[in-house]
């Protein structure tokens, strides 16, 4: 498959329904994986980009919506969207209000399953944007030394520069020093820049759906 073309998981206990989803989603550029059961699919490594799962709710084995409770409980942020030919609206519900993307029951309209598709890609492309981001941020910080990070602290809050030296008991040339430095490492262009920063770092990482 190639490193650059979303990957779309399918785990279906009908061959039929495999090849049929295969060859479609194949045919609109998507790299496909097929599976005949959530323990099939288990035992592969998934590949590092943008992906999605399209899950049938009743098989063998674990069903469907036991896979999707066992993704939330591992943190797994892989989107899923449901299929099902037995599917009710309590259980649309509860797989909805889990983080599906989509409950569609067969027989369904293509176009319709695509476009559940293409919002599940986009929400994992943003959300591994949004944690390499992250991760940017963080190895920027990491560059900072405990007297830059102090000065920064406080820069955020809003604090001047004669407060911040007051604070820490240190001449307004120094903290000037220090802010400049801290600004440089963390390749921030403006204060607001600094702040969004500090508070992307503040945050706790929040699993996606």
């Amino acid at each position: 498959m190639s490193q650059e073309t979303p990957t779309v998981f399918v785990i279906d206990d009908d061959p039929s329904v495999r090849d049929g989803l295969d060859s479609l989603l194949r045919s609109v550029g998507y790299a496909v994986a097929c599976f005949a059961s959530v323990r099939e699919f288990s035992l592969v490594r998934r590949p590092d980009q943008p992906s999605c799962l399209v899950l049938d709710v009743r098989m063998p084995g674990p069903s469907g919506m036991d896979f999707q409770a066992e993704l939330a409980k591992s943190h797994d942020p892989l989107p899923v969207i449901f299929l099902t030919g037995h599917g009710d609206v309590p259980m649309a519900v509860r797989a909805m209000k889990a983080g599906a993307v989509e409950f569609l029951l067969k027989p369904f309209r293509e176009q319709d399953l695509l476009d559940a598709i293409r919002a599940a890609i986009d929400s994992d492309r943003e959300r591994r944007a949004g944690e390499a981001a992250l991760a940017e941020i963080k190895a920027c910080f990491e560059t900072l030394s405990m007297r830059e990070r102090d000065v920064m602290a406080f820069v955020v809050q809003g604090r001047l520069n004669k407060q911040i030296a007051a604070e820490l008991n240190l001449s307004e040339i120094t903290v000037k020093v220090h802010r400049g430095q801290a600004m440089r490492k963390m390749k921030a262009a403006t204060l607001a820049d600094l702040i969004r920063m500090a508070d992307r770092l503040a945050k706790p990482a929040i699993p996606g759906p």
